[in-house]
């Protein structure tokens, strides 16, 4: 048995980005236009008008003042209002891999290694762009690595799954090092036509490289002390769209194809199993909240993540012990939690105890313990 290390991290920002305000013009702009087009409709009572968006209310309710996007121009036009992300062909790589190696790359220079230093490749991710061949395969040829890949999906929680899969790999002895990799095009399910959930969602890709501690050589090691995993069923959060949608076309378009939760009851129900989840989990390694430096977690809502932390520390918290990138990044589902980290451990002294912890649709609830050598 190995101990395992996180030795480097990888982040891939979008060039584009939109604005609370951006996206609420082009919101208002289609709702307008759909209540003149059912303006009779709406007069005799048969249907609803369409209520308009407002960028105070979102950063109100979410702490998200923008987000980055693979393509602005087709979520901003309120005759499509979806990203423009035409087909590739099957010799050119995919959306989800080229955004993934270049998070890689980034995270295989920060820990100082190439491709020849890794033997598998995990992409785990809230949407996969296909069902084969793995995106993880296609990333693996693109790196140049030897050895073998495979895709996963925990939705929100998937980095925190894929960290405790490719740790456990490298503790075992079945792998030297594992890149864990999250390209998350969340855009590309969002529905922009829902004033509830409009404005949720940014993309972006993060690479954590995870290796055994006594071959790692790089300066930003953290020890992987332990890890807990937590399921529970539940549909307040939920996407419908699959290949066998195509076996009732009369629902394809449905709204479910799409991202659909119940906001209030995932707040109401997800935030104490997080902080519970946490504190069994450092209690059983020897630990109290009071003892954790730093909190990255999942970037969902502000407001989730400080009753959160006020939950385990009995406080409110300062930016410092629970970073928000929520702000500029917006929701950008298994990546937040690592965007986080990786944005902010450098200042983090030796010795210093931090959790990464990723929540969302399954429920699935995922805590990592990480010690700064």
């Amino acid at each position: 048995m190995h101990n395992v290390v996180i030795s480097g991290t990888g982040l891939y920002t979008p060039a584009q980005s939109i604005s609370n305000e951006e996206l609420v013009e082009s919101f208002n702009t289609w709702a307008q236009q759909a209540n003149r087009e059912q303006a009779e409709a709406i007069e005799r009572g048969e249907v609803e008008p369409w209520p308009e968006s407002n960028a105070a209310f979102i950063e109100k309710a979410s702490g998200i003042k923008s987000r980055y996007v693979m393509d602005k121009a087709g979520i901003l036009d309120p005759q499509r209002m979806k990203p423009n992300l035409p087909e590739r062909s099957n010799d050119e790589p995919s959306v989800l891999c080229e955004m993934a190696v270049a998070a890689a790359r980034q995270a295989l220079e920060r820990a100082g290694r190439t491709a020849a230093d890794v033997d598998g490749v995990i992409v785990a991710c809230s949407n996969l762009q296909r069902p084969y061949p793995a995106i993880a395969i296609e990333v693996q040829q693109a790196l140049g690595i030897q050895g073998f890949a495979f895709d996963m999906n925990v939705a929100c929680s998937s980095a925190t799954f894929g960290i405790q899969t490719a740790a456990n790999s490298v503790q075992l002895g079945q792998a030297r090092a594992v890149l864990m990799v999250n390209p998350e095009v969340c855009t590309g399910h969002l529905n922009f036509r829902d004033r509830d959930s409009h404005f949720i969602f940014g993309d972006a890709a993060t690479a954590v490289l995870i290796e055994r501690q006594d071959k790692a050589t790089s300066a930003h090691q953290f020890d992987i002390v332990s890890t807990r995993l937590l399921t529970q069923f539940s549909n307040n959060i939920r996407n419908n769209f699959g290949f066998l949608n195509r076996a009732a076309e009369g629902h394809v378009a449905d709204a479910d194809k799409l991202f659909v939760q119940e906001g209030r009851k995932v707040f109401r129900e997800v935030c104490p199993m997080v902080a519970e989840l946490i504190a069994e989990h450092l209690s059983e390694n020897g630990m109290q909240p009071s003892d954790v430096q730093r909190f990255w977690l999942h970037q969902a809502n502000l407001s989730m993540n400080h009753l959160i932390v006020k939950k385990l520390l009995g406080r409110e918290v300062s930016e410092d012990e629970a970073p928000v990138i929520l702000d500029r990044y917006a929701n950008t589902s298994s990546a937040g939690s690592v965007i986080a980290f990786h944005l902010y451990q450098d200042d983090l002294q030796p010795g210093a105890l931090g959790v990464l912890s990723s929540f969302g649709a399954g429920y699935s609830i995922g805590s990592v313990l990480l010690r700064k050598r």
